[in-house]
């Protein structure tokens, strides 16, 4: 099964696809394209540290989401930053509150 991600970089949409089973993450897709397509890709996770977790969110398919939690499924997906964060790059977006910057 293919699954398409439309994800939005710089101010543009590009399209990928990405082979799943049932059962993988959003999250999981997006770390096939870093590293199988493009290493460039920008995101935030931090899995392994529960002091950090939340850092996965994202916005899919004008949801917000965990990516670490959102399954992928068999067809396009929108994935997209927080709008009402700062961008930083790509699918990354500032997080911290403002006195732990």
């Amino acid at each position: 099964m293919l699954a398409k991600l439309k994800i939005q970089r710089a101010g543009r949409y590009e399209r990928f696809e990405v082979p799943f089973e049932a059962g993988q993450t959003v999250l999981d897709g997006l770390r096939w394209i870093r590293v199988h397509v493009d290493p460039s890709l920008a995101i935030r996770f931090s899995c392994i540290n529960a002091n950090a977790c939340k850092e996965c969110m994202i916005e899919v398919d004008g949801k917000t989401v965990y990516a670490c939690t959102t399954r992928l499924v068999d067809g396009e997906m929108t994935i997209e930053p927080l709008h009402n964060k700062v961008l930083i790059k790509d699918l990354v977006t500032e997080i911290a509150p403002p006195d732990e910057r």
